[in-house]
């Protein structure tokens, strides 16, 4: 979900995935519970991709292949959640393609 968006009643723990603070949005304005900004995606890796469709799925593998090496940060993300839902938000217009995307197949189809 865009961190942009209105809080919606099922968000649960809402939970920054983006390296840099959005653009626009004041901190006291901001509904997120944990700005969990080490997992996203590194600096060379972020701008390399430049949220340009086009490299989606060779940035999504290499994202993936950084998150292997960041278990801890998954960790700490469901012990801080704990029983609620997770809601990853990130700042990107493209809403399919993003870092918080890519996080939530990590977690679907590599973590549990």
């Amino acid at each position: 979900m865009r961190v942009y968006d209105p809080v919606g009643p099922d968000d649960g723990f809402r939970v920054l995935v983006d390296r840099i603070w959005p653009r626009g949005l004041k901190k006291a304005d901001a509904a997120i519970d944990l700005w969990l900004k080490e997992i996203a995606p590194s600096t060379e890796l972020r701008k390399w991709f430049n949220h340009d469709p086009d490299k989606w799925k060779t940035f999504r593998s290499r994202y993936i292949s950084e998150l292997k090496h960041k278990n801890e940060l998954v960790e700490r993300l469901f012990a801080e959640a704990g029983n609620r839902q997770i809601t990853l938000l990130f700042s990107a217009r493209d809403t399919e393609h993003n870092q918080a995307a890519a996080i939530k197949e990590y977690i679907e189809k590599y973590y549990q």
